[in-house]
């Protein structure tokens, strides 16, 4: 898909379509005033087509009939930006030089069903007294075997050797 002649450019493709070097265009842009493109966020620079034609101009003034940096200057001063930018190459042609790479595409192997027996670990709620204690480490055993329901307080202080009631809530909820 090929951009309309109006679109803006990025500096490599302003610099592919003249066949020179992006820091050439940077260089010029100091060289000479007339040349301002849009910068976005970052320092990111953007052609506008009056841009790429005068870019075009200067080119074919320094390279093909070998004018000096100060010599295009003097003539954009006494001859304007439209005489320069009139000399370009047509921008009808910026997109028949750049080529840009296609990408093949993209070859999906589907992927596999996945299997029904996976393995699925299904949470458990402790059992008995034993396991509460053992998990939980709780401090008062009344508050245990209540948590636990257990109707026998001397059982649940056999197993437990326990630290703090209020985790032994949250483990058996």
């Amino acid at each position: 898909m090929s951009k309309s002649p109006d679109a803006f450019r990025t500096i490599s493709e302003v610099a592919d379509w003249l066949g020179i070097q992006a820091h050439v265009l940077r260089f010029w842009e100091s060289k000479f005033t007339q040349v301002k493109p849009i910068k976005r966020a970052g320092g990111r620079r953007y052609y506008r087509p009056a841009d790429m034609l005068l870019l075009g101009g200067i080119q074919k003034l320094l390279h093909e009939d070998g004018l000096t940096i100060k010599g295009v200057q003097k003539l954009l001063r006494e001859e304007g930006m439209n005489h320069v930018a009139s000399l370009s190459p047509p921008l009808e042609d910026a997109d028949a030089d750049i080529d840009l790479p296609v990408a093949p595409p993209l070859a999906i192997k589907p992927t596999p069903p996945a299997e029904e027996s996976s393995v699925v670990l299904p949470f458990e709620p402790p059992k008995d007294v034993a396991e509460v204690a053992e998990v939980a480490e709780v401090a008062e055993v009344a508050e245990v075997a209540e948590v636990a329901e257990v109707a026998e307080v001397a059982e649940v202080a056999e197993v437990a050797e326990v630290a703090e009631v209020a985790e032994v809530a949250e483990v058996a909820e």
